[in-house]
């Protein structure tokens, strides 16, 4: 996904269509990833316009579409923000969340939309790698690990500030979603 907001003043970008179409290179020449399973949200007038509901639609397709064993690498180029916390979840008040073509009309694609989005039906056995390229992204996905590239880590850590309450009752929502699911498939044999 690269948005540079074109006719937007201020806030116009210029380097995220290349972005994507050197990520795009990338994935293919490195790690083999084939054309026809690539999917190019951008605001340039050739591809499919990166607005809140297309960019909403291309990750609920790609899990759906997503099968043990597979890689995915999402890939997102654009601004990013913060907005006040409305749920709680945040030990510092505020959500990170990215900035759709849209935005105006649509409002913005929260941390926590994105993490119902992209892991509550992540199918196991599934390598995910999100590389987000925007402001505010560094906890954009709620995951309560942290890796600074910096060369100060080897490892990830527990973030310290990750709300582990909130994060449980994330992770048990998706473990009742699946038992029950396993459950209601059981009864029906």
């Amino acid at each position: 996904i690269g948005i540079n907001y074109v006719g937007d003043d201020p806030g116009e970008l210029s380097g995220c269509w290349n972005d994507v179409l050197n990520m795009k290179k990338y994935i293919i020449d490195v790690h083999g990833f084939e054309e026809e399973n690539i999917v190019i949200l951008m605001d340039d007038g050739i591809h499919t316009e990166p607005t809140k509901a297309n960019i909403i639609d291309a990750y609920k397709t790609i899990i759906a579409q997503a099968e043990e064993n597979d890689a995915i690498f999402l890939h997102y180029s654009g601004h990013g923000t913060k907005l006040r916390d409305d749920d709680g979840d945040e030990s510092d008040g505020y959500d990170e969340a990215l900035v759709p073509r849209d935005f105006q009309t649509s409002g913005m694609i929260r941390d926590d939309d994105l993490y119902e989005l992209l892991f509550k039906n992540l199918p196991d056995g599934v390598h995910m790698t999100s590389l987000m390229d925007c402001c505010h992204s560094g906890t954009i996905l709620d995951l309560p690990y942290l890796f600074k590239g910096d060369g100060s880590q080897t490892e990830m850590t527990l973030d310290p500030n990750m709300n582990l309450d909130a994060f449980i009752e994330k992770l048990t929502g998706k473990l009742m979603d699946f038992l029950q699911a396993k459950m209601a498939a059981s009864l029906s044999l």
